[in-house]
């Protein structure tokens, strides 16, 4: 079997290729496999009306939150994962220039489903729960994907 590369390493290797979460200036922090935290904050493009935040943006960060806790987790098997569903409740609007934190924990971990759940906060407002998730998501092997030549790159010796 291959030797598998460290988290941080497959975080770094992640963050490369995600395009999404570098658009959107989101950042990824892996506390340990299954437990992650997003940051962003909101700008002139989140924006759905003067000064609020589009429910998408958040819909994008708690998938991205929700499927990084999951990640992080099957990273540690070789294994990728991918969204089957997730849900989404929106507690208080999201102004203008919000910093967001997303903290998101893997809570069952099965041989073919993961389920996270995911807190986002708005630390610029006293900690204000502004949206709670939870998702499932599909484990599978990272064969399966052209992310395996990141994860293994060829010997060249």
């Amino acid at each position: 079997m291959e030797q598998l590369p460290d988290v941080a390493t497959l975080v770094a290797i992640y963050n490369q290729i995600n395009t999404y979460g570098r658009v959107n200036g989101m950042e990824l922090l892996v506390n340990e496999p299954g437990n992650v935290h997003y940051t962003m904050t909101i700008r002139d493009e989140h924006l759905s009306s003067p000064g609020t935040c589009h429910g998408g943006v958040l819909a994008g960060l708690m998938d991205a939150t929700l499927g990084a806790a999951a990640l992080s987790l099957a990273f540690t098997a070789g294994e990728l994962v991918s969204t089957v569903e997730f849900k989404i409740n929106y507690l208080h609007p999201v102004r203008l220039h919000d910093h967001l934190l997303a903290h998101g924990v893997v809570e069952h971990s099965g041989k073919t489903l993961v389920v996270s759940s995911a807190l986002i906060t708005c630390p610029t407002r006293d900690n204000l729960v502004v949206a709670r998730g939870l998702g499932t998501f599909n484990r599978y092997p990272a064969t399966k994907r052209d992310f395996h030549e990141l994860l293994f790159p060829p010997d060249t010796n």
